[in-house]
């Protein structure tokens, strides 16, 4: 009886519990004075072995219970969840209580004197819903277990804490147009992170917030219907509907969420096709091309997509054939399309009747058609000037290529098709007849030959001919005139290809060397026939005789043996070829044969005259031949090489180029102080640019036979004012005593230091000469040839025949 009475009580706690969290807590000091006097609770499934169990039930010395404990304390004391005692506590501190699991000291803290357990954090029950503890109790001076272990939960009791959330929102719907009312479009669903368990906190219940009277929305399953019938899309075609969730199956308190819904509504095919006009007009001018478009109409309907697709047809009119309707698949417009040619001088208008009609019909809406309509289009023709037509467009005319200029061949002929009938002119387009071979009469289209024609240059004239309005010039008209010339026999026939014959010195008498074949540039309509003879001259020799084979060709073949290339190492034979025209036409054609050596297989060896070798001289003559002819080469080379350098003549350095001062043989410079005979300033600026292709002190055609080799030389800037001078008379008597060609002639070199001013006094050799001087000038004429000059000057000869 108790324990019924302890289960209605705690039933009735459980239910008062989220109420009144202070019952909690006496509940749990309930349950732990009730169950230590029961003692009949099981040790828990997950607990240790306990090494005192027998095959009987034991009294539970612990004093506990499942424990609960409130998500979101917001209170500032560590939250009391429960007390833990053992019957071996006597109040005495002996014994310890250790809590471990999920939480332990983190979370979850215990008194390990009195087992007093405490929440030391906010629990959210959305995050972890309950946590697995292990309590012992054991002696705290020896830590020997005085209870074995056991295993208890704390749950985390859930509060309403979370609002409804649509996890697929915002949700996109579509229904079709003109729906029934009731028709389902989409449902929603809403989920709550709340315990679905405990309470209406996860109940959730549905409403529309935004939408009606268009839609509605069931509580309890969030299906959206429509809620008005017959709604058009081409009135409004969308709709934006919001959708509430609330928990606490809607009772005030509630936690709520929202979501948006679009609905489109979709297009069924309820209107039909109209046009805008009952009659239609347009103008075209005549010489608008075939398959040009005529006109383009269009019938309105307002859906869209395949439901506004529509087809077109002519269903009567004028002219049938003339023209043709297609649908334009991207702007479902009806295209009227030119099929034949107009002329406004035959017909200047047309009537027809367009139909225009759905081509996706749905049964549903047949009440409101029909689904198609009728209209009414006229087609104008407009007058144009048109160029004049040929009355065939290409003329084909034979004529003989033997024909004499003048000669008319055919006749071209064209008209004006307009009413005013405008004359017409004739002209031939010279860019197909650009040698002019051809006339036109203008007046009357007579084409006549105006050159000689020549079929095998040009069988066929293809003639652009013009025929142009007197009254309009800018109307043209276009025709051809095929122009075909006919063969005559005017080519005598030539032998085929040049023939190379040869002939062994060991072929036997009636032995094929040839066989020829001829062509000719006629074409005959019976084919060709050659006929091939020997000319009347050779037609009786001794060596070669032809055989005309009947089929345009012939063979050549040898009347003896024994050819010899030493007695005749070519042969001669003329051929007269005949063709079968008429008249016939021949030429003589001349075949060569040339007498060769060949071996047993009658492969050739060798051809045309022996070579004959050279006997009498040895190898050593030759080479001295050749050696000779190797000399001669060389000396030529050398003499071509001293030529060129006689053209050269002896040019200073740009840098040292000075111009000495020149001067009668009987007038000295003044030397140093002589300021008016030359140029001082040029003296010292010896590296002024002057041209060299001048040269006062060198005869210009002088041959010099040695060449000098220049030695670098600072410039003349880079040398001391009293250096330049030295520097310059030294260079100068170098390039004389060392150069043949270099005066002493009718010439006289002046130098700076010249003059009786000076301190090296005059160097000229003409004051010697003048003067009674006792020198002896005789060992000149052992100095060698370079000195060979001075010696004849002032030698032993006398004096005054130097100047003679």
């Amino acid at each position: 009886m108790l324990s019924k009475v302890t289960a209605v009580i705690e039933a009735i706690l459980l239910t008062l519990l989220p109420l009144f969290s202070p019952l909690r807590l006496c509940l749990f000091l309930y349950s732990s004075l009730f169950f230590s006097t029961s003692g009949d609770l099981e040790k828990s499934p997950h607990s240790d072995p306990d090494p005192w169990d027998g095959l009987q039930r034991h009294k539970r010395s612990w004093v506990w219970n499942q424990f609960f404990v409130l998500e979101e304390y917001t209170g500032n004391e560590p939250l009391y969840v429960g007390k833990l005692h053992s019957d071996v506590d006597k109040g005495e501190g002996k014994v310890k209580y250790v809590l471990t699991g999920e939480g332990a000291t983190s979370i979850f803290t215990i008194d390990e004197n009195t087992g007093d357990i405490h929440a030391t954090k906010r629990l959210d029950r959305e995050a972890q819903a309950y946590y697995t503890l292990q309590a012992q109790a054991i002696n705290r001076l020896t830590n020997i277990p005085v209870e074995p272990r056991s295993e208890f939960v704390v749950k985390v009791q859930d509060i309403n804490d979370n609002e409804p959330k649509f996890l697929d929102g915002p949700y996109m719907a579509g229904v079709p147009e003109m729906s029934p009312l009731g028709t389902m479009v989409v449902q929603v669903a809403a989920t709550d992170a709340d315990d679905p368990t405990y309470g209406n906190s996860a109940r959730v219940v549905y409403s529309i917030v935004h939408g009606q009277p268009y839609f509605s929305v069931e509580p309890k399953t969030g299906v959206i219907r429509t809620a008005l019938p017959n709604m058009d899309r081409e009135t409004r075609d969308q709709y934006v509907l919001v959708i509430q969730a609330k928990d606490m199956v809607g009772q005030m308190g509630g936690l709520s969420g929202t979501t948006s819904v679009t609905v489109t509504l979709t297009d069924v095919n309820d209107n039909p096709p109209r046009f805008s006009h009952k009659s239609y007009q347009y103008t075209v001018l005549e010489v608008l091309p075939v398959k040009s478009v005529v006109a383009r109409i269009k019938a309105a309907d307002a859906d869209i997509g395949s439901n506004a697709e529509m087809d077109y047809r002519i269903m009567d009119g004028d002219g049938p054939g003339m023209f043709n309707i297609t649908t334009d698949e991207e702007t479902q417009e009806g295209v009227i399309t030119l099929q034949k040619p107009l002329d406004f001088e035959t017909r200047n208008s047309f009537s027809l009747r367009v139909e225009a009609t759905n081509r996706n019909i749905d049964s549903n809406f047949l009440s409101l058609g029909p689904f198609s309509d009728i209209t009414s289009v006229r087609v104008t023709v407009e007058d144009v000037n048109e160029p004049p037509i040929f009355s065939s467009p290409l003329n084909k005319m034979v004529v003989s290529e033997d024909a004499k200029v003048g000669t008319s061949i055919g006749r071209v002929s064209a008209h004006d098709p307009d009413t005013s009938s405008s004359a017409i002119r004739y002209s031939i387009d010279r860019n197909t007849d650009l040698d002019r071979f051809f006339n036109v009469d203008a007046l009357s289209g007579v084409i006549s030959t105006a050159k000689p024609l020549d079929r095998e240059v040009n069988s066929v004239h293809n003639l652009t001919i013009w025929a142009t309005e007197s009254q309009d010039p800018a109307q043209i008209g276009k025709g051809i005139a095929l122009i075909t010339v006919l063969d005559i026999n005017d080519n005598a026939p030539v032998f085929a290809i040049e023939y190379d014959t040869t002939l062994c010195e060991n072929a036997m008498p009636g032995q094929l060397i040839r066989t020829i074949s001829a062509v000719d540039k006629d074409e005959p309509l019976s084919g060709h026939r050659f006929y091939f003879t020997l000319d009347a001259p050779v037609a009786g020799n001794l060596n070669f005789t032809l055989r005309d084979n009947k089929d345009n060709t012939a063979s050549i073949l040898t009347k003896r043996g024994g050819f010899r290339r030493s007695e005749q190492p070519v042969y001669r034979l003329p051929v007269l070829i005949t063709d079968s025209g008429s008249p016939a036409l021949s030429s003589t054609n001349t075949l060569s044969v040339r007498v060769c050596e060949c071996d047993s297989n009658g492969e050739t060896l060798s051809c045309g005259a022996v070579a004959y070798t050279a006997t009498g001289l040895s190898t050593g003559a030759l080479l001295a031949i050749l050696g000779c002819i190797i000399t001669l080469l060389v000396m030529v080379l050398l003499i071509v090489t001293m030529r060129r350098r006689r053209k050269q003549p002896l040019i200073l350095d740009e840098e040292r180029d000075i111009r000495e001062n020149i001067v009668r043989y009987d007038d000295e410079g003044g030397g140093e102080e002589d300021t008016e005979a030359f140029d001082m300033v040029t003296l010292r600026n010896l590296n002024i640019v002057r041209d060299p292709s001048v040269r006062r002190d060198v005869t210009p055609d002088t041959p010099t036979f040695f060449h000098y080799t220049s030695v670098s030389r600072p410039p003349y800037k880079s040398l001391p004012e009293n250096v330049v001078f030295r520097e310059f008379i030294w260079e100068r008597l170098k390039d004389a005593d060392v150069d043949p060609t270099a005066p002493p002639y009718d010439s006289l070199q002046t130098y700076a230091f010249e003059g009786s001013g000076s301190v090296a006094e005059s160097l000229s050799s003409l004051e010697s000469l003048s003067t009674d001087s006792d020198q002896n000038y005789d060992y000149l004429s052992n100095w060698g040839p370079r000195f060979k000059k001075l010696a004849d000057l002032y030698g032993n000869s006398d004096s005054s025949g130097v100047f003679s």
